[in-house]
Formats: structure tokens, sequence, C-alpha cells
């Protein structure tokens, strides 16, 4: 009666003990993908911020132009479009 039972036990710690490291080992997996998936999606954000940036300081440099007439009303508004695109 008692080897049936250490045999049993036995085999039922190995399932505990390889179902743990598994859930450990996804838990670990799914942590760092987390952490990968926010970092790529912060510099993205980043990247997006500077491209708005940028677009706006062109912007601003057009409309000085414009405004000191180095620019006529259809070349402002043409590149004022293209700008935006």
């Amino acid at each position: 009666m008692w080897e049936s039972m250490r045999s049993y036990m036995r085999v039922y710690d190995w399932g505990h003990m390889l179902f743990g490291g598994l859930m450990m080992f996804l838990f670990l997996a799914g942590f760092i993908a987390l952490v990968i998936l926010l970092v790529l999606r912060r510099s993205r954000d980043i990247a997006e911020d500077a491209d708005v940036l940028q677009r706006s300081s062109q912007l601003e440099i057009l409309r000085e132009r414009y405004a000191r007439g180095e620019l006529d009303k259809q070349q402002f508004e043409k590149l004022e479009r293209e700008l935006m695109h």
C-alpha cells in the first residue's frame, strides 16, 4: 500500500513542478512581450511628435516668408497644401 502511494506522490510532484515551471515561463514571456510592446509604442509616439513639430515649424517659416512678402498668395497656399499632406 505504501509503495503504491509513494509512486503516486512522485508522479503528482512532477506534475506540479512541470506545471509551475511552465506557468513561470509563460508569465515571464508575457511580461517581456508587454515591455517590448510598450517601448515600441512609446518610440512610435515620439517619432510622430517629432514629425508634427517639424511640420509646424515648417509652416511657421512659410507664414513668416508670406508675411515678409517673399511669397504671393498662390505660392503660399500651394506650399501650405503640400506641407499638410
